[in-house]
């Protein structure tokens, strides 16, 4: 069943979105060669909590984390190690908050050094794919109509999109209905009604669109080694139109990016 969220509500995941915006922007610049993951899984704890939030991965599902880091060929999931971070890796860091009893969750892929052109190209394809999903998330659409989108424009470039793992409704759950693939037929699905909240999250294989599990039952790697990328929104539907209640302008910021991929989706700007 559907949650449909007031205007009130959404407000609410905007701040819960934006605690976890900011970690990831905090984290930017700690994203480095030499730093491993279990070093920036501690820095986002304690800032999550210093900004009055609840990390909203730890102990979800028995999650031992408050970051999924996914370094090369993992795809979601991954647990933080102590394994230091090198050139021409990337990372992909999925993070949760939990503030005023909503959930906020997404993710950001990270290059540490000096990454392959191919990697390169297909961070940037997996990335526009979000924004171009987003685009298809308004009123009397279907969720095959995001699928659809997004899996055109990254299976045209030669990529594999995951099938086992999918977006999701988000509010008081961290997972609730419906279930957004990033694959599918248009006018395919449930139909989006004002009010809904969703986290859009392309997860896109430069080889095969098959994973496997790995034995610590969470880390989820591509079948032939190659890298995986992910990228994610929370999204709600206002005004028959997808707002962005999530950004990487923090990421950007620390990055020294210069971005306007996001301003269509935003009825009023950013105020950092």
């Amino acid at each position: 069943m559907i949650v449909v969220k007031t205007k009130e509500e959404i407000e609410l995941m905007r701040q819960s979105a934006l605690i976890v915006s900011k970690t990831l922007g905090m984290l930017a610049k700690e994203v480095k060669e030499g730093v491993s993951t279990m070093q920036l899984d501690k820095l986002a704890e304690e800032f999550i909590r210093d900004q009055g939030a609840l990390p909203g991965f730890l102990g979800l599902y028995d999650c031992p984390s408050t970051l999924l880091c996914s370094v090369n060929e993992a795809v979601v999931h991954g647990l933080p190690t102590q394994t230091p971070l090198k050139d021409g890796d990337i990372v992909s860091i999925d993070c949760g908050a939990l503030m005023n009893e909503f959930y906020g969750d997404h993710a950001y892929t990270f290059e540490i050094g000096e990454v392959d052109p191919e990697t390169k190209k297909l961070i940037q394809v997996t990335k526009e794919s979000l924004y171009i999903g987003i685009r298809e998330f308004k009123i009397n659409n279907r969720v095959g109509d995001v699928g659809y989108a997004i899996q055109q424009h990254c299976e045209s470039h030669g990529y594999g999109v995951v099938r086992e793992l999918v977006g999701h409704g988000l509010g008081k759950k961290m997972h609730e209905d419906p279930e957004m693939p990033n694959y599918g037929k248009r006018g395919r699905g449930k139909k989006f009604v004002e009010g809904m909240v969703v986290a859009i999250e392309p997860m896109i294989n430069g080889g095969t669109h098959k994973v496997r599990q790995l034995k610590d039952g969470w880390t989820i790697v591509t079948q032939d080694g190659k890298p995986s990328v992910h990228f994610e929104h929370d999204v709600a539907l206002v005004d028959g139109k997808p707002e962005i209640l999530s950004t990487f302008a923090y990421v950007h910021e620390a990055l020294g990016i210069v971005s306007t991929e996001e301003d269509e989706f935003r009825q009023k700007a950013l105020v950092l």
